[in-house]
């Protein structure tokens, strides 16, 4: 990755964030909260996972992928497969 300190400090940050919305949920199926608590808790994990996942796809795109060396309809198949790839 090609990232500035900053930059990889706020994905690193972004990313505790997500691991600390997940142990939440494990802890909420463990002390037997309700369960639109533990539902919640998912889809606010899953928007940073999200958020995290086009982050790094954006990078990847503009920074990993070649420029000029292909044609407008290669690098538009590249990106697609990237899409597919990550966003299942």
């Amino acid at each position: 990755m090609s990232h500035t300190s900053r930059e990889k400090l706020d994905l690193v940050n972004r990313t505790k964030k997500v691991i600390g919305q997940l142990e939440s949920v494990l802890r909420a199926l463990n002390e037997d909260e309700p369960c639109a608590d533990a539902l919640q808790r998912l889809a606010a994990a899953r928007g940073a996972i999200n958020s995290l996942i086009a982050e790094l796809m954006e990078d990847h795109i503009r920074n990993h992928m070649p420029r000029n060396s292909k044609s407008s309809e290669e690098a538009a198949d590249d990106v697609i497969q990237i899409v597919r790839t990550y966003l299942k």
